[in-house]
């Protein structure tokens, strides 16, 4: 059963409470920790992106490409639609002989509130690469000139580019394909559905990869570098995985989904963390993936204080002042 993992409060009352479910596994899959239910099924949404992204490097396509670090981490990407993020796009595209009018994710504006605001008072016509999963989208269409797949239809869930990553994801997390839900996803491409357990054994696959064979090996290293050295690829500014991975120097990786999850794979620790909030909320995200990471001692204290604005976060009212705030209320259970 879910227990309450954030509250957010106004004055001197807990207004609101999230429930959720994390587990903390290793690379063998030996539980470790857990706050709720460790086997909450629930989909993997965006945070399956870094684990998709293998497809793009075992299929050759970024080497046929010549794909940078930097296009490799887009293609991991939440991103927010800031300048650098649509021209990095718009170089895969070129690369691969394609435009924006080829991606099927759908027009969307940023995901960071301020950042939309922004652009709505410039008259900025959106297109499909504001969408924060167009990155995603040219990896995929990336394999799919590769392999002389059709790019017209490479959202459907038997397109061969979309077998394809639901097998890497399946090996990823320790799971029977058979036993992974599909649903579709806001960005039209098929979704995974398993415990929040399996999310977290990928993640920590991800972040240490001795138990994979060499070319998911290689995969998992090019992406955690990747992800690592473009950290700003994948949110924007001031976004929590972009700063989290700025400032902790290499030691994660961390990518957050819609509708309330977040992963995170720790380097030499050998651990990897999943993290559902049962009512979606996004607010509650950072909270509860801040008391994990501490809990785990995973966290310096000088990196605990550069993150503390993303532990506790202020609960504002309309004109700015902070009336309450918004905090992690729970510890993780050692197994």
């Amino acid at each position: 059963m879910s227990r309450v993992l954030v509250e957010v409060t106004r004055g001197p009352i807990v207004e609101c409470i999230h429930r959720g479910d994390v587990a903390v596994v290793n690379n063998r899959g030996d539980l470790l920790y857990s706050a709720g239910d460790p086997y909450k099924v629930t989909y993997f949404r965006s945070s399956a992106k870094p684990i998709q992204a293998f497809e793009v490097i075992l299929s050759r396509a970024a080497e046929h490409f010549k794909l940078t670090d930097k296009e490799i981490a887009i293609m991991c990407a939440s991103h927010y639609g800031e300048d650098y993020h649509i021209k990095t796009v718009e170089g895969i595209l070129k690369k691969i002989g394609l435009t924006k009018d080829n991606l099927l994710c759908g027009i969307t504006s940023s995901l960071n509130p301020d950042y939309a605001i922004e652009l709505a008072r410039k008259n900025t016509v959106l297109n499909q690469l504001y969408n924060n999963c167009s990155g995603k989208h040219s990896g995929m269409l990336s394999v799919c000139v590769q392999k002389g797949y059709d790019v017209d239809s490479y959202n459907k869930v038997d397109h061969p580019v979309q077998i394809a990553m639901k097998g890497i994801v399946a090996k990823m997390c320790g799971i029977d394909e058979k036993d992974i839900v599909i649903g579709t996803d806001g960005c039209t491409v098929p979704v995974f559905g398993m415990p929040v357990y399996n999310m977290a054994l990928g993640y920590a696959k991800l972040a240490n990869p001795d138990v994979l064979d060499d070319s998911y090996k290689k995969a998992a290293k090019r992406i955690f570098k990747s992800m690592n050295e473009y950290p700003e690829m994948i949110a924007g500014t001031n976004g929590f995985c972009s700063e989290l991975m700025r400032k902790t120097h290499g030691k994660l990786i961390a990518k957050l989904g819609a509708d309330g999850v977040y992963c995170i794979g720790v380097k030499d620790k050998n651990i990897g963390i999943a993290i559902k909030i049962e009512d979606g909320a996004s607010r509650a995200l950072s909270p509860a993936a801040m008391q994990a990471l501490e809990d785990l001692d995973v966290l310096t204290k000088e990196e605990i204080e550069s993150l503390k604005d993303f532990k506790v976060k202020p609960n504002k009212n309309n004109i700015g002042n902070a009336v309450g705030e918004i905090r992690p209320a729970y510890h993780l259970e050692k197994k």
